[in-house]
């Protein structure tokens, strides 16, 4: 991709705006990470302290009063006049309530929220290359990230047990990576641009819609006021993989600021490390834009956005150039663009800080135009979001609530080979949520929606959350919920259509619903932290998948009430003498009810699930984070695969061999050397080199009845090594 180093860059030079630096700490000299600094009158530009204690706003010249405020501890309102630099030492209040946050390895746990959720921090993302989102979760003991097929280079995330269609994706609370973004949505969000990652585990609020089912992903990016004036990252692999980043940002005025997150990816080297004919890697190169605005005042903010993604793929043989010019070796091609549009806006009410009405707008379009070997597929698909949100107290702050109206509208045109699939969704629908807060202590939230969909009618969706503290180290979480989606059977099996399978529909695609259950306990002992979680769907409806008749691939709907149940226990210890340790053990039964092409119904694991999964991670700084080191261990166990043998007979569910893909361990590993401007990075992942072997089915016949490149369950090439740099200008 020979214009990828010449990106369009808007780099800007702003006034030299000054700062005020800071740290957070008790009596007795701990840091307090998570304290809420602003200036008075001026809450929406608050900043959060580090993990370290530490922040950096921009100085006011209409205020000169600093607020420093934490749960737990007495606010504390600072005269600031000349200074640059200071330290604020908090008072724990007579109440002693419990901080917002505690330290970990690799995430922070929101310890006020009613939800089970943990924090990636920028901090947590360094730990790694973090390309992109789908490189985001390598120290998360939650979230698993695999390789849909052995050819197009499309992930996928599985969150407890269950895959990430189930998984609402939100960027920055805002339904996104859904729909035809299923397939390559997780390459679009670049790893330069996150600020953060909040991983809600089980059902979530009402407030985002009626499609979370087993939990929520929103993804925070690089805000312009907040954001460096200039921040560069480079990076490189033994394969060829390049990558370029360029973050600018400038405050134009008081109430104005812009930023430009661009991004510009490419791979043209011909990997075939197994020897198949096949590449490993698909060839690809990507250009991806954001311009964004925000606006700030006492009574008003707005932040609004233009996003742009082209990106193209070509995989296939290693002689496959195009199908004019080869048309007889098989090959593969997909063709992307995305525009997007968005805004937020909230009009505020600065002597009542619990009241606000915000409005959140969303406008997508996506093209996706591809092939495997001769049959075509085209997608299109364009959605209208919006989000009306009204939040007040009832009485007193002990009790609030949320209301609002919501508006979605999807509609989808695909056309695979002879197979048209064409529907055209408008949900409106309206939400109420009220939440008990005692002292922060004690939370119950119950929240209610109604959506009313055009082609399946009324939908109701109630949910419950609530969170007990139990002293001062434990916190009892509960929440139960409904849960409903409709499923895009070719975008989400887009790595199966690499075969020679027949794709039936055997039912008319219908919406899927689950109730979820989950129950969590967080406890900490000084620098020690210990979760347990336990999670439960049943699918009342649920869209099947059936791969286990070599040469076909069933689509259906099922009734049986297929269950997953998964639990997961998590500790981490540290900070401690610059060192920090996770663990992490996940255990996952889930089952699926198969065998409608022959009248059966028979229960089976999940395909493609690993039902144990161990995480060990362990990172090492130097003071100052001069020499940072970290490394992964991951274990991930057996799991349940189809059987794709092309002379397989398949006569019977009851009687089919089950088949399981065995267990094997990735290590990953980074080295980072940290200067004032400049940091450098070199790391590898997949250090083990483990491979699976004969990843595709009868890769010498790809246009023959025994191809399947669908049944990809470990990494297709093997150890990668990488190098980087970044830059960055405050």
């Amino acid at each position: 991709m020979k214009y990828i180093f010449f990106i369009l860059i808007f780099v800007v030079y702003s006034a030299n705006a000054q700062k005020l630096d800071g740290r957070v700490t008790d009596s007795k000299g701990q840091t307090l990470p998570g304290a809420v600094v602003y200036w008075q009158s001026n809450f929406n530009d608050a900043v959060i302290s580090d993990l370290e204690g530490k922040f950096s706003i921009n100085k006011k010249n209409n205020s000169k009063n600093l607020i420093v405020r934490m749960v737990g501890f007495n606010t504390d309102t600072i005269l600031v006049k000349d200074e640059l630099s200071l330290i604020v030492i908090l008072k724990e209040s007579e109440n002693t309530l419990q901080q917002v946050v505690v330290e970990g390895n690799a995430t922070i746990i929101d310890r006020l929220s009613a939800i089970h959720t943990e924090v990636i921090t920028a901090k947590s993302l360094a730990k790694a290359a973090c390309c992109n989102l789908s490189e985001s979760f390598e120290t998360n003991g939650s979230v698993s990230v695999s390789y849909t097929d052995a050819v197009t280079g499309s992930k996928q995330i599985q969150l407890l047990g269950l895959s990430g269609t189930y998984v609402q994706t939100n960027i920055e609370n805002i339904p996104n990576l859904r729909g035809l973004a299923t397939t390559f949505g997780l390459n679009y969000v670049p790893g330069t641009w996150i600020e953060s990652i909040d991983v809600a585990k089980g059902v979530g609020s009402v407030i985002n819609g009626y499609e979370n089912m087993a939990g929520a992903i929103n993804v925070e990016l690089k805000k312009p006021d907040h954001s460096d004036r200039l921040y560069v990252n480079a990076y490189a692999n033994q394969f060829g993989r390049a990558e370029l980043n360029i973050n600018s940002a400038k405050k134009i005025s008081k109430k104005w600021s812009t930023a430009i997150l661009s991004h510009g990816s490419f791979l043209n080297n011909k990997i075939d490390n197994n020897g198949d004919g096949f590449l490993d890697l698909p060839k690809y190169n990507q250009i991806n834009l954001i311009n964004r605005w925000k606006y700030n005042s006492d009574r008003f903010m707005g932040q609004f956005g233009v996003k742009f993604l082209k990106e193209n793929r070509t995989g296939g043989q290693v002689d496959y150039k195009d199908l004019a010019t080869t048309p007889n070796i098989y090959g593969f091609e997909n063709h992307t663009r995305r525009v997007e549009f968005f805004s937020k806006t909230a009009i505020l009410f600065p002597d009542a800080p619990y009241r606000g009405l915000g409005l959140i707008i969303s406008a997508i379009n996506h093209n996706s135009d591809s092939r495997f070997g001769n049959k075509p597929y085209v997608g299109i698909q364009n959605t209208l979001y919006s989000n009306l949100i009204y939040q007040d107290k009832i009485g007193n702050t002990n009790h609030t609530y949320k209301t609002g109206l919501s508006f979605m509208n999807d509609n989808y045109d695909e056309k695979y080979a002879a197979l048209t699939l064409k529907r055209n969704e408008i949900v409106p629908g309206a939400f109420f949520e009220y939440t008990f807060n005692h002292l922060d202590r004690t939370l119950l939230i119950l929240g209610l929606r109604d959506d009313y969909h055009n082609l399946f009618g009324n939908q109701f969706t109630p949910r419950l959350h609530f969170k007990q503290d139990i002293g001062q180290n434990d916190t009892y979480r509960f929440s139960v919920g409904r849960g409903f989606r409709v499923p895009n059977p070719l975008a989400e099996y887009f790595g199966n259509l690499v075969s020679s399978r027949n794709v039936v529909f055997l039912d008319k695609i219908q919406p899927e619903v689950s109730w979820n259950f989950s129950t969590s306990y967080y406890k900490t002992i000084g620098k020690l932290s210990i979760s347990a979680e336990l999670y439960h769907n049943i699918f009342t409806k649920q869209w099947v998948a059936d791969m286990e008749h070599p040469g076909f691939i069933y689509f259906y709907g099922s009734e049986n009430k297929p269950k997953t149940t998964s639990g997961l226990i998590e500790v981490n210890y540290g900070p401690v003498k610059n060192w920090e340790l996770k663990m992490a053990y996940r255990y996952v039964n889930s089952k699926v009810n198969l065998g409608k092409p022959y009248q059966e119904n028979v229960l089976v694991d999940r395909m493609f699930l690993s039902k144990e999964r161990v995480l060990f991670n362990v990172a090492y700084a130097l003071p100052y984070d001069k020499w940072k080191i970290d490394g992964t261990l991951h274990w991930n166990g057996k799991r349940r695969i189809p059987n794709a043998d092309p002379l397989y007979d398949h006569t019977s569910y009851a009687d089919m061999p089950v088949r399981y893909a065995p267990s094997f361990v990735n290590l990953n590993a980074q080295v980072t050397r940290n200067f004032v401007k400049w940091e450098y990075y070199l790391g590898g992942e997949n250090l083990t080199g483990f491979k699976q072997s004969n990843p595709i089915i009868e890769p010498n016949k790809p246009f023959g009845n025994g191809f399947d490149a669908g049944m990809a369950w470990g990494p297709i090439v093997g150890a990668t090594i990488y190098t980087g740099v970044r830059f960055k200008l405050i």
